[in-house]
């Protein structure tokens, strides 16, 4: 079972990953990265890059470093401070794969079978990868080798933060039973996030190409928005704004007043979705513009966000090298 909390302990290891396998978008943003960021500025932690993940479904080497680095400038844009969390990429950890395989050896298949993503896979007629199959258990690691105990994720997290707590039980009663290496990590369920609608009504995805980009501007981002999928009502008449993909953006970036001022204007009619969309082009350009002017700057700095995945890197080795000592006395991996 997966405890579920809100009331933080004291001193939490937070961790949290993200995968680099395209563009972040708004759906992104909303669905978690801003709770995440905030999460990371109160209580530091470690936030991985996960591009060894990301090679379940990026086989490019330009696009998997080029998205890689491009989530680092995204996460320093939207306000990550990395003088209080660690932000750094997954591969830079040496232990990791250490402790992977050591999980692996010790994982049922029956366990790996279930895997919601592995699931899906087979039940679309498609032929899953090694990876994705075993994609559940580098993730244990991710979270366990730092000490992990709290990890903010939605309810779609929920198995894989079940086979996490499964995985370090497991390996706690069978190499140390007396003094546990592993704590039992708890998901911290964010609650305050949005199903985001995509440009043609269903959830804002990479894969149904419907996305807009957190950083999209100017007439990349004009077109999109303007492409949003509405119903054929005249202007004239009134609209249900409860039922409209443009409103349900406008919510996510308007204060509520604003809200309230653009649904009386949908339920008087003579507003059509034409002028909705521009309002939420401005509420867009608004909400991200200090955001953009930010990640603009940085991008003219590579080697300072070089430097922040390395301090984060080596920050995160040692807290890894410091488990794997004790995990590799554990299960008798001899060192000469």
């Amino acid at each position: 079972m997966v405890y579920f909390t809100k009331n933080l302990m004291k001193t939490p290891v937070l961790t949290s990953g993200i995968q680099p396998s395209g563009v972040l978008h708004i759906g992104n943003y909303f669905g978690a990265l801003r709770q995440n960021i905030a999460l990371g500025n109160q209580y530091g932690g470690y936030f991985f890059i996960v591009n060894y993940h990301a090679l379940t479904s990026v086989n490019n080497r330009e696009e998997l470093a080029q998205y890689s680095f491009d989530v680092a400038l995204d996460y320093l844009a939207l306000g990550l401070d990395p003088a209080k969390a660690n932000l750094f990429l997954q591969s830079d950890v040496p232990q990791l794969g250490e402790l992977t395989w050591i999980f692996l050896c010790l994982t049922p298949v029956s366990l790996l079978e279930k895997g919601v993503a592995y699931k899906d896979k087979i039940a679309n007629g498609l032929s899953p990868n090694a990876g994705l199959f075993t994609y559940p258990i580098l993730q244990a690691a991710d979270i366990l080798i730092y000490g992990g105990t709290l990890v903010p994720v939605g309810q779609d997290q929920k198995q894989n933060i079940e086979i996490c707590r499964d995985t370090a039980e497991r390996f706690n009663r069978m190499f140390a039973p007396e003094n546990p290496i592993f704590p039992m990590p708890e998901a911290y369920i964010l609650e305050d996030v949005a199903v985001v609608p995509g440009l043609d009504s269903r959830k804002m995805s990479k894969s149904y190409g419907n996305t807009i980009g957190i950083f999209d501007e100017g007439s990349v981002l004009k077109k999109k928005v303007m492409s949003i999928v509405t119903d054929s009502t005249p202007l004239e008449d009134p609209k249900n704004p409860e039922t409209d993909n443009v409103f349900a953006m406008i919510r996510l970036f308007a204060a509520p007043e604003k809200q309230e001022e653009i649904a009386a204007a949908y339920r008087a009619g003579g507003y059509g979705y034409g002028h909705a969309k521009k309002e939420l082009l401005g509420l867009m350009n608004d909400y991200f513009g200090e955001a953009r002017e930010k990640r603009r700057a940085l991008a003219q700095k590579p080697d300072f966000v070089r430097d922040v995945l390395r301090d984060g890197a080596q920050n995160a080795t040692k807290a890894a090298e410091a488990h794997m000592v004790k995990v590799r006395e554990a299960v008798g991996l001899m060192r000469v």
